[in-house]
């Protein structure tokens, strides 16, 4: 069997293997609640065979989604829809996770596909319209752009009362019956503005030397892990370096990631950049290194970023860069992207579910059989 098609065990969970579907955003949601086209589109994930299926980001708090029509988790009402998700994914032999971030100085932006604030008057109630002043640990905009609003700078309570709020969203994660929680420290949101010297300015025990820019994520894991069952995983997301001249490094993320393992984060996803002028070109399995170097570290990790091939994602294993991969547009593509993988790789795994999977090889025969007749 491929290493990426074997189980992996993480505390008390196994997944059936060892391709996790990446959080995506999918700007659907009203006032942070979960509906039917959440749920349609994570099922088909479990349904293609995927050892975990990870629901996008997830707010924190109101003020801390990336679009108003983005899912939270700051209050009791938004459990159930997450719930009816979690539990079809685990009743087809996925693992359920969820990320939860807070998008900081990159909150209540446009959706993407709309090229700015466009929603007339009479659709606003509608769509669940909201905007709002973003936050952040400094004064600083994300860039000179309309999309991107100045933020006010977070009061030293209001950084002290994070920790608290991630940890609220937790719990609630845990009674949605999620296996796995991702805590979201990477592409220039809240948590990594926080460690980067580039949007944090702050000259508190919030900010300056690399230990105080560490200190909030920090006390999130700590917060977290309190409240989240100890056989349940968790991962942290991080941007492994912001590439810039002065920002986080590869070397900052080493040392965050053996004091996250010491306080019981078991997987850092890595990826990379988030702030403006970033010098990253993408090209197929560019943040492998990033992972390895992590990995190498002693610290279990995640491989994402332009992953497309089955060869390739068993490659990201047997080289030794991480322990799960992660694909996302990949698996918008090819929802039964393991399925696929099992027979491009000689494996025997065989996750079609029973509904389909009878059909799918009556077809496969069928075209054996008519391949031999030629």
């Amino acid at each position: 069997m491929s290493l990426l098609l074997s189980p992996y065990t993480l505390r008390d969970v196994t997944l059936r293997n060892r391709l996790v579907v990446s959080p995506m955003c999918q700007y659907s949601a009203r006032h942070g609640v979960a509906n039917d086209w959440h749920f349609a589109h994570l099922a088909r994930f479990a349904l293609g065979g995927f050892g975990a299926v990870m629901v996008e980001a997830t707010g924190v708090a109101p003020q801390g989604r990336i679009t108003y029509p983005c899912l939270g988790l700051w209050e009791d009402a938004q459990i159930a829809p997450l719930a009816r998700i979690a539990a079809f994914l685990k009743s087809q032999g996925a693992a359920a996770a969820i990320q939860l971030g807070h998008a900081g100085r990159k909150a209540s932006t446009p959706l993407w596909w709309r090229g700015g604030f466009t929603e007339r008057e009479d659709e606003k109630a509608s769509v669940g319209f909201e905007h709002w002043q973003p936050v952040g640990p400094s004064a600083l905009a994300q860039m000179d752009h309309p999309d991107y609003q100045t933020p006010r700078t977070l009061t030293l309570a209001e950084v002290q009362a994070l920790p608290d709020q991630f940890a609220k969203a937790v719990a609630r994660a845990d009674r949605a019956g999620f296996d796995i929680v991702e805590l979201h420290g990477a592409h220039g949101y809240l948590i990594n503005q926080f460690l980067s010297p580039i949007a944090n300015q702050r000259t508190d025990a919030y900010g300056g030397s690399r230990e105080n820019r560490m200190r909030l994520v920090l006390e999130i894991i700590e917060a977290s892990r309190a409240v989240w069952p100890a056989g349940k995983p968790l991962f942290l997301r991080l941007s492994v370096q912001d590439a810039l001249p002065g920002g986080w490094s590869v070397a900052d993320t080493l040392v965050l990631s053996a004091q996250a393992r010491a306080l019981g984060v078991d997987v850092i996803d890595c990826s990379s950049g988030g702030f403006a002028g970033a010098a990253i070109t993408p090209a197929p399995g560019y943040q492998m290194p990033l992972a390895k170097a992590v990995r190498d570290s002693g610290v279990a990790t995640m491989a994402v970023g332009l992953i497309t091939t089955p060869a390739q994602a068993e490659a990201a294993l047997t080289s030794g860069s991480a322990d799960l991969v992660a694909l996302g547009r990949t698996a918008l593509d090819d929802p039964n992207f393991p399925l696929h993988a099992a027979a491009a790789l000689g494996d025997s795994v065989d996750h079609w579910p029973k509904q389909a999977g009878f059909a799918v090889r009556l077809r496969d025969a069928a075209l054996a059989r008519a391949a031999l007749a030629k």
